[in-house]
């Protein structure tokens, strides 16, 4: 084998080993803290919800990552009560209002440097007293996590997920708080 060869060869093996070990590893679920969202002073709505999230994943050891029902509510929970959206965010089915969210589909990449994460979920606001449902609204959202982000594949996998999904309550939020009730 001639120099030229052997070096690429070489090269060729450097490369693939350190691309996979960016893809390869311990895959870690979305968390919660980086899906909350800060929201422009809007309409405050003087009533209590409760939040029912539906659709999400828990992560397994060797799974891509993904976002549990758990951390979506915890994600919405903070982010209403940090914009003070609505009054108060009560648990059960107690609230004067009922926010279910249903994650209906999320689309990752298999490969490459960049991972852009697509998420859809159904956000649906109903009158706990009444049953009228006053927000029913299919929310689409995206995010792209670069090698800028992290060099690590699961770690960019991470933040894609979470972005997207972050990126889905800030624009589910922002439709409920243009609402008048």
């Amino acid at each position: 084998m001639t120099t030229e060869k052997a070096f690429f060869a070489w090269s060729l093996l450097v490369v693939l080993t350190v691309s996979g070990a960016g893809l390869t590893g311990c895959a870690s679920p979305a968390e919660k803290t980086a899906m909350v969202v800060s929201l422009p002073a809007g309409q405050a709505h003087p009533y209590s919800v409760s939040i029912v999230t539906q659709g999400g994943n828990e992560t397994g050891a060797v799974d891509i990552p993904s976002v549990s029902n758990e951390d979506l509510a915890g994600a919405i929970e903070e982010s209403i009560v940090k914009s003070g959206l609505f009054r108060e965010v009560v648990h059960g089915q107690t609230g004067d209002y009922i926010l279910s969210v249903t994650i209906t589909e999320t689309t990752k990449p298999l490969w490459g440097t960049s991972f852009r994460v697509t998420m859809e979920a159904g956000w649906s606001l109903t009158s706990a007293k009444t049953r009228e449902t006053v927000l029913r609204k299919v929310i689409q959202s995206s995010y792209t996590a670069t090698t800028e982000d992290s060099l690590a594949g699961v770690t960019r996998f991470r933040m894609a997920v979470e972005g997207a999904t972050r990126e889905n309550i800030r624009l589910g939020l922002t439709e409920i708080s243009r609402l008048t009730f």
